[in-house]
């Protein structure tokens, strides 16, 4: 089963939902490259900055998390 990941943003008037697999990290962040240089959307460069951090301390806590599991089951 795969898991579902979710990044949201309100800007305004505007909300930017992002709903992705696990794995497809680097589609999510060409899609939020994609809007950031349309000047038709209200979705900027910084926007993309900020849920792309928020995606890595994600990976990043999962990454922790799987390394303290696997330590705690070799001992």
């Amino acid at each position: 089963m795969a898991v579902l990941r979710q990044l949201s943003l309100v800007k305004g008037p505007e909300r930017f939902v992002f709903r992705y697999q696990a794995g497809q990290e680097s589609q999510v962040i060409d899609a939020f490259a994609s809007l950031a240089a349309d000047r038709r959307s209200a979705f900027d460069w910084f926007d993309a900055a900020v849920l792309s951090y928020q995606m890595g301390r994600r990976l990043e806590t999962e990454l922790e998390q799987i390394a303290t599991s696997s330590n705690g089951h070799e001992r």
